[in-house]
């Protein structure tokens, strides 16, 4: 049984992380968050230990080590622009780290981390759980199969709907969440790039408040993409019975990854555990086009 600690205990995703490490048969023993609404942990880990003052935070983690406690990985799942702070405390005290999307906001801070992970011994790791869904799966091992001698004709639709809240909250700041792109878009980006190839170039052809469109450039596919959290943006005629709508489509052709999305995180732990998670090379280059994304705004 491995040992966990968690940053950003009362986030929105959280609780995914405290069901993958339940389900993983691991254990939480302590977790930080300055608001204290936290009640979510009851379901998982009630004798978790649980802090509202990083300092105090520190000091117990400090008190496990110096008893002997061996603490194996730190999840991270507080906002985006503390990702960066809270991954180096990690290492620091020398434990593996898990950190939800996006890692960093920038590509120079994931060459930071590098530097910062060979000093010390543990390693980090970003959930990419697109990767791990089967018919993604599937679909990147059918495109490697085929030579297509002009590049894929792809369409990307995500749209996610969001109330007001969103836009007063952090995630609504650009400066701390990366802007939307980063924030909602940065899975989608990183899983076109992983199926058809390198990154060469993205435009921005609408910026709005609540959404953006624009051409990406890869290696192999010319993506058409839309990202949104206007519920206006969705294609039900009744917009109040599904708030998310995905839609990907290839040379004319629609692919369904709407459902599966449940145990993602769950088989993420599994193979991190187990070794094979997605290290910081990994994240790089979505996070590049994220960036460069949001040069226009």
């Amino acid at each position: 049984m491995k040992n966990f600690i968690m940053i950003g205990a009362a986030g929105y995703i959280a609780p995914r992380h405290m069901k993958a490490i339940k389900t993983t048969n691991n254990n939480l023993i302590a977790a930080y968050d300055p608001y204290d609404g936290v009640g979510i942990i009851d379901s998982f880990f009630p004798n978790a230990k649980f802090f509202v003052e990083f300092e105090r935070f520190d000091r117990y983690i400090d008190k496990l080590f110096r008893e002997g406690v061996i603490i194996d990985y730190l999840v991270v799942c507080s906002p985006n622009y503390l990702h960066d702070s809270h991954i180096r405390y990690g290492l620091r005290i020398g434990v593996n780290v898990i950190c939800e999307k996006p890692l960093v906001l920038n590509p120079w801070n994931v060459d930071a981390l590098k530097e910062a992970e060979a000093n010390f011994k543990g390693k980090v790791y970003n959930i990419l759980q697109l990767r791990l869904h089967p018919s993604v799966i599937e679909l990147k091992r059918k495109i490697l199969s085929q030579s297509n001698k002009e590049k894929y004709k792809v369409d990307l639709k995500y749209i996610t709907s969001r109330g007001e809240w969103y836009f007063t909250s952090w995630k609504g700041d650009k400066f701390k969440s990366g802007g939307m792109c980063t924030n909602i878009g940065i899975h989608f980006f990183d899983m076109l790039q992983w199926i058809f190839g390198p990154y060469e170039s993205v435009t921005v052809k609408k910026i709005s408040t609540k959404s953006y469109k624009g051409e990406l450039i890869l290696q192999n596919a010319k993506v058409q993409w839309l990202l949104s959290v206007d519920p206006k943006d969705l294609p039900y005629n009744n917009k109040s019975e599904k708030r998310t709508y995905r839609s990907l489509i290839i040379n004319n052709k629609e692919y369904e990854f709407s459902d599966g999305f449940e145990d993602l995180h769950n088989e993420s732990y599994k193979q991190i555990i187990n070794g094979n998670g997605f290290e910081l090379d990994e994240v790089k280059e979505s996070i590049r086009i994220v960036t460069e994304i949001r040069r226009h705004e």
